[in-house]
């Protein structure tokens, strides 16, 4: 029981989670079939409005980021670029923002920067639960000429 009250207080439904105690203790007096049933589909409506928010919010993220495009390190050509692929698996871990450190990547053309900032964007929203943004240096000149 306390994990469906834990559930509807962490979903900011606290009317739900107050009253769910009662409801349940008047359901007690039924059918033991019909209380389980009960609590079967509220524990299922839970999960599904966890994930559908959970699901908005990556969708939100990946759009505040501004991404040029979605890319992902699988599909990344480590044979095509000299790129050190053990620093890049690092920084995908996402540790230098523990330290609120930024990440720029330097290079000619075509050598895979944009990707690989996309990729290493993409995954802290996704597995680490990171707000990411993507600047480009025209980005980054405009925003540093607009300050001055």
């Amino acid at each position: 029981m306390s994990d469906i009250i834990t559930q509807l207080k962490a979903l900011k439904l606290q009317g739900m989670a107050d009253c769910y105690a009662e409801l349940q203790s008047q359901g007690a007096s039924g059918a033991t079939a019909s209380l389980d049933s009960s609590v079967w589909l509220l524990r299922h409506l839970l999960e599904a409005e966890a994930n559908d928010r959970g699901i908005r919010s990556l969708r939100y993220q990946m759009n505040a980021a501004r991404f040029p495009v979605h890319r992902n390190l699988l599909g990344f050509d480590f044979g095509q670029s000299r790129v050190d692929k053990p620093l890049i698996s690092t920084l995908a871990t996402l540790e230098f923002t523990d330290a609120a450190q930024n990440l720029v990547l330097v290079g000619g053309t075509g050598t895979g920067k944009t990707h690989l900032a996309t990729a290493i964007g993409v995954a802290g929203i996704q597995h680490h639960g990171k707000r990411v943004r993507f600047y480009s240096t025209v980005d980054l000149a405009r925003i540093s000429h607009q300050r001055n």
